[in-house]
């Protein structure tokens, strides 16, 4: 049996090989190096596929781009799993097109992160990660960035784009009042919820940024988006906040994330297993709307929409909660994770990834505050809620290191 670090090593060989292959425009890249139930998802260029399907898209991209070339910048390896950073190179010369493009003679710059998952010295999965948004720009299909045509049509997707999901939007119903809009890049993690507010809706955390429409859509279904409440200020949670034109408010503690770097100050990435941390600041640049201008803060015991805010520091400065007696529902946002951040596995609750947070003691104290009030149910800020024994789960990921 192979040590960790000989499996390493072999993972890191076997990565390396297959990008220098496609590096050199080798057409038979997929069917050397995966293996035969190998997946791959391009993660917002096409779903996912086998190694047919991989070895196809190649052939078309190396037919659109004679001279495409693949430079590795950085590997990172722990056991089966390897994160290779890149940069591509190209002319859209042709003949073959692109995606419904054709040729143009256009230059592409542009780097990603992949995920790579070796077994028996084949690949076994792949998840890439690039700015599609960007090669399209590059290509032609988009004006330039910040550009007033770029602007103007902007303006005119969203719109279209509202009104089409305006009529199919169908928010998921949590309880009495309240509903969520789950979304996120590269999967539906992300939870925003929608809490009755007047004749509107209320937003409490934000999700990422790709989920703008989704959110604006399913609000306007709702009566409309009154404001935005902040439960924490990181990226994946403020990502909306900067486009709907309503106030945002969160805590007083956390008006510095909020308006700044998204507490990326105390991120300590060195705490991820080796191959997740080349990633995670790729996604969170992607995730994130940019600072918000807070209109208003909170403090614990207001009521908000029916809600009573709760203070459960820790993951963040400032992190809040809501609280509803009558029903003892909570929606908590990161006080704790029933996911791990670095393999995307569903579980039991646990104390937010500690790479991520400011104090995690003052995490552990949080979850064990929330789980004294015995909720009926605990709704948090990504993937699904506590029931049952909620106390009980609380308590024993509170003590579990």
């Amino acid at each position: 049996m192979a040590t960790d670090v000989e499996q390493t090593s072999e993972t890191t060989r076997v990565a390396r090989e297959y990008f220098e292959a496609l590096g050199r425009g080798e057409r038979d890249a997929q069917q050397r190096y995966y293996a035969p139930d190998a997946r791959a998802h391009l993660h917002g260029v096409m779903a996912p596929a086998g190694r047919d399907e991989m070895a196809g898209f190649f052939a078309d991209l190396f037919d659109a781009f004679p001279d495409w070339r693949f430079a590795i910048l950085e590997t990172v390896a722990e056991g089966d799993g390897v994160a290779v950073r890149w940069r591509a190179r190209a002319t859209f010369a042709g003949p073959g097109s692109f995606m419904g493009f054709e040729p143009n003679g256009a230059r592409v710059d542009i780097e990603g992160v992949d995920l790579v998952r070796v077994r028996d010295d084949r690949i076994s999965a792949i998840d890439a990660y690039m700015n599609g948004a960007e090669l399209a720009r590059q290509l032609g299909a988009l004006p330039p960035q910040g550009s007033a045509t770029e602007e103007r049509m902007a303006k005119a997707f969203n719109l279209r784009t509202r009104v089409k999901r305006r009529l199919a939007s169908e928010p998921e119903p949590v309880a009495d009042g309240v509903w969520v809009v789950r979304g996120g890049f590269p999967t539906k993690e992300m939870n925003v919820y929608l809490l009755r507010d007047g004749d509107g809706v209320m937003l409490f955390d934000a999700g990422i940024k790709a989920m703008t429409d989704a959110v604006a859509a399913a609000g306007a279904s709702l009566g409309g988006i009154t404001r935005v409440l902040l439960g924490h200020g990181h990226q994946d949670h403020r990502g909306v906040a900067p486009f709907l034109d309503v106030p945002v408010l969160c805590h007083a503690d956390n008006r510095v994330d909020a308006e700044g770097d998204g507490g990326y100050r105390y991120f300590d990435f060195s705490k991820l297993r080796p191959y997740a941390r080349p990633v995670f600041p790729y996604l969170l640049r992607m995730w994130d709307g940019g600072p918000v201008a807070i209109a208003d803060t909170v403090a614990e015991g207001d009521e908000v929409a029916g809600f009573e805010v709760v203070l459960l520091p820790g993951h963040a400065p400032g992190l809040i909660g809501l609280w509803r007696a009558a029903d003892r529902l909570a929606l908590v946002s990161d006080c704790f994770y029933t996911l791990d951040p670095q393999s995307g596995r569903h579980g039991h609750p646990r104390v937010p990834h500690d790479a991520f947070n400011l104090d995690t003691e003052q995490a552990r104290a949080s979850i064990r505050k929330l789980a004294a009030m015995e909720p009926a149910a605990a709704w948090a800020g990504h993937a699904e809620p506590l029931t049952g024994d909620v106390r009980g789960q609380l308590e024993h990921a509170a003590d579990t290191t």
